[in-house]
């Protein structure tokens, strides 16, 4: 739970209740000038009407420079942003030729798989000469090769579950797998800081939604009785199915789930366990196996696991791993399995190369290596900016660390300088996150040096000066306690 400072707060509200006015205010002289100007759509309903309108015109266009930078390299330790420029005030952006050398601290790349790699590479190169960039086929058609069977093989091995079964995209293994394990009748009991395709997918399945305070494990208990002692909604009878959502480590705060109290609150209550292990999958952990392994949970005891591989794995798609009765069940049930695209060739290749890498099947210690930097390198940044005194959420091991910026104009402030001192962040606000809780979400990977994390930390320091975002006092440092420590004697 955040605690937001209650001048933070008054100020924030102050910002955007200043924004708001003035987006009202220019809105209202719009549709006077609109009146004396015939349109082609009289008649017609506004097609983008409502807050959601207002708020992308009057505030996200504003500064619409912060996001969606375009780049022209892979997305390494270190790479190129290209430059654009807007003569409308930001409505519209225009690419330019010039290209800005950046530290990357926005992307996803937690083992630096998405680079060129001396293991992975041939081997992608070479499945793509096989078997061509797709298979323009889904699964159950012509969309399954050598490499899919063998992937859904890896990743059940990889994670510990018996089988599993591999999509094209994250985003839809959660959007489209939720409504076939569950519908009307049975109850999902969602954390309520779960990512949106959880959200989507809860509320495709038809069954009933309750969330429960977000990485509390008792206020899950007290839901979870009261729920079951009502029973569903007007009849009530027993719910046919409950199934418990969580993530793994949650990508908007990095946190680490509260796993194994979850798990046994679940066994007590004959609950589903689904985890989400998108960001923690290949992450975190001795070998790279996710939240279970790093906290000491049997993956016997989660029920569902999901996951992608567009973060530690430099590549794309998701899986869900399970019992072989359950696999066999989505095998022909599953939206994504039975109608969309197969994952394409090459990209499953990268995936198999990556795991080999992690397990040392490769003959080096690279994985190894790659988990034991990824894990020192998210400490110390971690530690470092919290002695700066800056508010940095997430547990340690986590390489997503969120940086409260609060303010709506220190958005654009902190994106804007560090990009100006190639130093490249992801700054994130409503609706992504509550409309008080705008913050930078730095990315951290087994690719940055100890020289790249300095450089990162002197520019952060810096901007966060500038604009006022240490809203901790920073932690002295050796040589002004040394100096301190002479002066004493």
């Amino acid at each position: 739970m955040i605690t937001i400072p209650y001048l933070t707060a008054l100020t924030t509200y102050f910002s955007y209740g200043l924004l708001f006015a003035f987006g009202q205010f220019r809105d209202f002289f719009r549709k006077i000038f609109d009146w004396w100007h015939a349109s082609n759509l009289q008649g017609y309903a506004p097609i983008c009407l409502g807050l959601e309108d207002f708020y992308i015109r009057r505030l996200y266009l504003r500064i619409q420079d912060c996001f969606g930078r375009p780049i022209c390299s892979p997305p390494d330790a270190w790479f190129d942003v290209v430059e654009r420029v807007s003569n409308d005030n930001n409505k519209t952006l225009k690419r330019t030729t010039k290209v800005s050398r950046c530290l990357n601290l926005g992307s996803y790349n937690y083992l630096g798989f998405a680079a060129s790699d001396e293991y992975c590479t041939p081997r992608v190169i070479e499945s793509l000469k096989k078997f061509s960039a797709s298979t323009c086929s889904a699964r159950v058609d012509g969309g399954t090769t050598s490499l899919h069977t063998e992937l859904d093989v890896c990743v059940a091995n990889f994670v510990g579950k018996p089988a599993a079964i591999v999509t094209g995209m994250g985003y839809v293994t959660n959007s489209a797998i939720l409504p076939v394990l569950i519908g009307k009748g049975g109850l999902i009991i969602s954390d309520s800081l779960n990512h949106n395709s959880i959200v989507n997918g809860a509320r495709g399945s038809g069954a009933t939604i309750r969330v429960f305070q977000h990485n509390t494990p008792s206020h899950l208990e007290k839901v979870l009785r009261e729920h079951i002692a009502e029973g569903q909604p007007r009849t009530h009878r027993p719910w046919k199915k409950i199934i418990v959502i969580v993530e793994g480590i949650y990508s908007m705060e990095g946190e680490l789930c509260q796993l194994p109290e979850i798990v046994a609150i679940c066994k007590k209550y004959k609950a589903y366990v689904y985890l989400d292990e998108a960001h923690s999958i290949g992450a975190v952990g001795k070998t790279g196996r996710g939240v279970c392994e790093l906290l000491g949970v049997d993956t016997a005891d989660v029920d569902i696991m999901m996951g992608t591989f567009t973060k530690s794995f430099g590549s794309c798609g998701g899986y869900i791993a399970g019992s072989k009765e359950l696999i066999e069940y989505l095998k022909y049930t599953c939206p994504a399995h039975l109608y969309a695209t197969s994952i394409s060739p090459p990209a499953a290749q990268q995936i198999i190369s990556a795991v080999q890498v992690i397990l040392g099947e490769d003959g080096s210690s690279r994985g190894a290596q790659k988990l034991a930097r990824i894990r020192e390198n998210s400490n110390f940044f971690r530690s470092e900016l919290q002695k700066m005194g800056f508010e940095v959420l997430g547990d340690n091991d986590s390489p997503v660390m969120p940086i409260m910026l609060y303010n709506p104009a220190k958005i654009p402030a902190f994106s804007r300088e560090c990009l100006k001192q190639n130093v490249a962040v992801v700054t994130v606000a409503f609706p992504a996150t509550p409309l008080l809780l705008a913050r930078a979400r730095i990315c951290i990977s087994a690719a940055h040096s100890r020289e790249d994390l300095n450089k990162a930390l002197e520019v952060i320091s810096r901007v966060g000066d500038m604009i006022g975002i240490k809203y901790f006092p920073a932690e002295p440092q050796k040589q002004q306690l040394e100096e301190n420590r002479v002066k004493l004697e």
